[in-house]
C-alpha cells in the first residue's frame, strides 16, 4: 500500500519465531519465557526479548543464550525484565568485542556478583568495566570474569572499574602481563585487589603506629609492609626485630583500619617485650605449633594487660569465636583463643574448657614461656586422640590482630618426620619469595635508598643496570619494578668550547674561589667541658662547685675552646638532559650548554675542596628506558676526561624525573658521609611519552620525601623564567630554587652549594 510503514513485530514474537527453529535452544527458551510471564506477564517480557535479540543479532552464539536464559531465571525475583534486558544488550556489547566465550562468562559472573550491585547505576558500572576490558584486551574478560567474586564487593564496584583501568595501563599491550595480572597472578594486581575497600593501610598509619609502640614498649621495632597474597588473609609476621604488618587489611576501611593496624602493633610489641628466644622446632607438628602459638599470645597479652589494663578494651571487640561458626578445627582454635583471653568465656566443647584450666594454673609462673609448648602439647594430643583434622596449608591465625605464630620457631633443626608437615604450614603462612627479591624472610632489613633497585645482569637484558618502583597516584599504589635504568657511555667532547666559556665567566669564577677559601678554612666550633682553654665554661664551672660543696669529687674539665670544624659532604648533582635543554638563547648558546658551564664551575669548586661528589646526567624515553649518563662517580677524580665527559653531553628525550631521583639515592647512599645532598639542575617539567605529567611530578615528590626520611637531602634548581614551575611542589618551597635567567645559572648554582653545605 503506497506510503505506508511497515511495523516491525514485537520482540518476543520476533524471538518466538527465531528460537522455534534452534533444536537446541528451543526447550529452554520455552520453558523460560513460561516461567518468566508467570512471574511478570507475558506483556511485561518485550524489554527482555529486546535484549536476547541484540545476543542473537551479533552471533553471541547458544552458549551465551543458555547463560543469559539461566541469568534471566536466576534474578528474575530481583531485576525487572527491563532491567534484564539492559543486560542482554550489554552483553551483546561485549560479545562484539570480545567473543561468545567470554560473554557467556560474563553472563555467569553477573548471577553471582548481581546481588551486591545497589541499582542501575552500579550494574552500569560493572559492564561499562568489562567492555573497556574487551576493547583493549578481549582475553581478559573470562579471566576478571572467573575473579569478580573477590574483585566486585558491596558499595565499591567503582574500584572494579579502577582495577580494569590500572591494569590496562600497567600491562600495555604485553598480552603475557596482561593476562598474570587479570588472573591475579601479578602481584601489582593483588595488592590493588587488597585494596578494594579497604584503608588507612600501612603506609598512611606507620608513623602513628611507632609513636604508639613507643609510648608502651619503649624503642619502637623496624616496621615493614608485608605485600599481599593469595585469597588467604595476610597476618603480621614477627622476623627477628622486625615487625612485617600487611600493606593493607582486606575490607577493613576507616577506623576500623585504625584500630586493627594498633591492635595488631600492639600484640606484636607485647611478643617481642615478654617473648623469648624462638623455640627449637625439634619435632613438634603444625598442630602444636599452632596451639602453642594460641597459648604464647595469649600469655603476653597477659603479662601486656596487667601492665595497661585499657588493652583489654583494644584487644576483645575481635574475639568473637563461638560454638555457631561450624565443628571445624579452625573454629574450634579460634574459640580456644577467646576463652584464654576471656576466663568468662563458656564454649561446649570440653577442649576449650581444659584449656582454661591449664591455662589458669599456669599462672603462677606466667613468665616463663616453657608453660605454651607445655599446654599446647597436651592440647595437640587431645586433637589427636579426637583424630580431628588439621589443615596445615589453609591455617590462618584468629583473630586478624595476631601475628601468624611463626616468629615463635627456629627452623634450623627440623626433625626429618615432622619436615614436610611444617614446611606446608610454613608456605601457606611465609612471605612469597620471588627470583630477585629482597632474601629470606628472617633477614634483617638493611637501610635501602628510597625505591630498592634491583639488578639485571648485563647479558639478560643489555645496558639495563636497575629497575625501580613508581608511585601510580591514580591508583594509589608504587608499582614494583617499573622502570628501568640504562647505562650510556659518556661521550668525550671537545672541551675548547667548555674552557672559553670559563674564561669569560672570569669575575664569576674569582666569586666561587673567594667562597672555595672561605670554605677551606671552616667555622669554628665552640667545644664545652675541656681540660683546657682560653675560656670558662660557666654551666661546668658551677657544677663543679656544686658538687664540692656536696663533699664530691668534681669535674675539673671546666673550660671552653674551639677547633675548626671537619668538612664531611657528598654532594650529586642531577643534570637533565632532556630535548627541551636545546632550546636557544640569544646569544646562540644553548640551555644545556648554560647547564655544563654552571656544572663545571661548581665542580672546580668541588674539587678544590675536596669534597666527595659526582656528577649523573639523565634522559627518558618511557618507562622501560631511562638513560643515565656518570660523568664522574664519586671514587673518580673531576680531570680532563671528566670535562671532556661533561662537554659531551647533547640533548634529547624526555625527563622522568623519579626515576633518576630514585638512581641518585641508590649511588650516594653508598658513600660513607655525614651530610648527603643531592642538586637536581632541570630546565623542565617531568614529562614522558606513555605518563601524565602530574603523575610523574607527585612520583617525583613521593621519591624526595622518601629520601629526605633516609638522610638524603635534596634541592631542586629548575630554570623557570615566568616562576609557574612544579619545582616547589617536587622539592618544597624552601628546598627549590627557580632561576628566572638563565645566564644566571652558573652563579646561583655554585653560591646555593655554598650556602647548602654551611647548614
Amino acid at each position: 500500500m503506497s506510503g505506508a510503514v511497515a511495523l516491525a513485530p514485537p520482540a518476543l514474537a520476533r524471538l518466538t519465531r527465531l528460537m522455534g527453529g534452534r533444536e537446541n535452544l528451543a526447550a529452554s527458551f520455552a520453558d523460560t519465557c513460561r516461567r518468566l510471564a508467570a512471574r511478570h506477564g507475558e506483556a511485561a517480557l518485550e524489554p527482555w526479548a529486546g535484549g536476547a535479540l541484540a545476543l542473537v543479532e551479533v552471533n553471541a552464539g547458544a552458549g551465551a543464550l543458555l547463560a543469559f536464559w539461566r541469568a534471566s531465571l536466576e534474578l528474575s525475583g530481583r531485576l525487572s525484565p527491563a532491567a534484564l534486558g539492559e543486560t542482554g544488550h550489554a552483553a551483546a556489547a561485549l560479545c562484539r568485542e570480545a567473543g561468545g566465550r567470554a560473554t557467556l562468562a560474563a553472563l555467569d559472573a553477573f548471577v553471582e556478583i548481581a546481588p551486591r550491585l545497589a541499582g542501575p547505576a552500579e550494574r552500569t558500572l560493572f559492564w561499562r568495566a568489562l567492555l573497556a576490558l574487551a576493547q583493549a584486551a578481549p582475553d581478559g574478560v573470562a579471566l576478571v570474569a572467573a575473579q569478580a567474586r573477590r574483585l566486585v564487593r558491596p558499595g565499591h564496584v567503582a574500584a572494579f572499574e579502577g582495577f580494569v583501568a590500572a591494569g590496562l595501563k600497567a600491562a600495555g599491550r604485553d598480552r603475557a602481563r596482561q593476562r598474570a595480572f587479570f588472573a591475579l597472578e601479578d602481584p601489582l594486581a593483588l595488592g590493588l585487589l587488597a585494596r578494594i575497600g579497604a584503608g588507612p593501610g600501612f603506609a598512611e598509619l606507620e608513623t602513628d603506629l611507632c609513636r604508639v609502640l613507643a609510648a608502651l614498649w619503649g624503642t619502637p621495632p623496624p616496621l615493614q609492609p608485608l605485600p599481599p597474597g593469595g585469597e588467604a588473609p595476610r597476618r603480621v609476621n614477627i622476623a627477628g626485630p622486625v615487625v612485617r604488618l600487611p600493606e593493607v587489611f582486606p575490607g577493613v576501611a576507616g577506623e576500623a583500619a585504625r584500630a586493627l593496624y594498633r591492635a595488631a602493633a600492639l600484640h606484636a610489641g607485647a611478643h617481642l617485650h615478654f617473648g623469648n628466644p624462638r623455640f627449637p622446632i625439634g619435632k613438634f607438628k603444625p598442630v602444636q605449633m599452632a596451639l602453642a602459638g594460641i597459648v604464647e599470645d595469649a600469655r603476653v597479652e597477659t603479662l601486656a594487660m596487667a601492665r595497661y589494663p585499657g588493652l583489654r578494651r583494644l584487644w576483645a571487640p575481635y574475639h568473637v569465636a563461638s560454638s555457631a561458626d561450624g565443628p571445624t578445627v579452625a573454629s574450634l582454635l579460634a574459640r580456644l583463643a577467646r576463652g584464654l583471653f576471656d576466663p568468662a568465656y563458656r564454649d561446649p566443647d570440653a577442649l576449650v574448657g581444659k584449656g582454661q584450666e591449664l591455662f589458669a594454673a599456669a599462672r603462677g609462673r606466667i613468665d616463663d614461656p616453657a608453660l605454651s609448648l607445655a599446654i599446647g602439647t597436651r592440647l595437640a594430643n587431645d586433637i589427636g586422640q579426637r583424630r580431628l583434622r588439621f589443615d596445615a596449608r589453609g591455617h590462618v591465625v584468629e583473630p586478624a590482630y595476631r601475628d601468624d605464630g611463626l616468629g615463635l620457631w627456629d627452623f634450623s633443626d627440623i626433625a626429618p618426620e615432622a619436615a614436610d608437615e611444617v614446611e606446608l604450614m610454613v608456605e601457606a603462612a611465609r612471605l612469597e619469595r620471588r627470583e630477585g627479591g629482597d632474601g629470606p624472610p628472617d633477614a634483617a632489613p638493611s637501610p635501602e635508598p628510597a625505591g630498592r633497585a634491583r639488578p639485571r645482569p648485563a647479558g639478560e637484558t643489555g645496558a639495563v643496570i636497575a629497575t625501580y618502583p613508581e608511585w601510580d597516584a591514580a591508583a594509589g599504589i608504587e608499582r614494583p619494578d617499573w622502570t628501568s635504568i640504562r647505562a650510556v657511555m659518556p661521550a668525550a667532547g671537545d672541551t675548547g668550547g667548555l674552557r672559553h666559556a670559563l674564561e669569560r665567566a672570569g669575575p664569576v669564577r674569582a666569586r666561587i674561589a673567594r667562597l672555595v677559601k672561605a670554605a677551606r678554612v671552616g667555622r669554628a666550633a665552640r667545644l664545652k667541658r675541656q681540660a683546657e682553654g682560653h675560656d670558662l665554661d660557666l654551666d661546668a664551672a658551677i657544677e663543679a662547685a656544686i658538687a664540692r660543696r656536696a663533699g664530691e669529687v668534681p669535674d675539673l674539665r671546666v673550660f671552653r675552646s674551639t677547633a675548626l670544624s671537619q668538612r664531611d659532604l657528598a654532594v650529586l648533582v642531577l643534570i637533565d638532559m632532556s630535548q627541551s635543554t636545546r632550546a636557544r638563547l640569544a646569544d646562540g648558546a644553548g640551555v644545556l650548554d648554560v647547564e655544563k658551564l654552571a656544572v663545571a664551575m661548581l665542580a672546580e669548586a668541588l674539587a678544590a675542596l675536596g669534597d666527595a661528589f659526582a656528577l649523573i646526567a639523565f634522559a627518558s624515553s618511557g618507562r622501560g628506558d631511562v638513560r643515565v649518563c656518570e660523568v664522574k662517580g664519586f671514587d673518580a677524580p673531576y680531570d680532563t676526561a671528566a670535562a671532556a665527559c661533561l662537554a659531551g653531553l647533547s640533548s634529547g628525550l624526555s625527563t622522568r624525573l623519579g626515576a633518576g631521583l630514585r638512581h641518585a639515592g641508590a649511588q650516594i647512599a653508598r658513600v660513607r658521609a655525614f651530610r648527603k645532598l643531592i642538586l637536581v639542575l632541570t630546565d623542565g617539567e617531568p614529562s614522558d611519552i606513555d605518563a601524565s605529567g602530574e603523575d610523574l611530578v607527585q612520583d617525583a615528590r613521593r621519591v624526595v620525601l622518601q629520601l629526605r626520611s633516609q638522610g638524603i637531602d635534596t634541592f631542586g634548581v629548575t630554570l623557570d623564567p615566568a616562576g609557574v614551575g612544579s619545582g616547589p611542589a617536587i622539592f618544597g618551597k624552601a628546598n627549590s630554587m627557580p632561576v628566572r635567567r638563565v645566564e644566571e645559572l652558573p652563579a646561583r648554582l655554585s653560591e646555593l652549594y655554598f650556602r647548602l653545605a654551611r647548614r
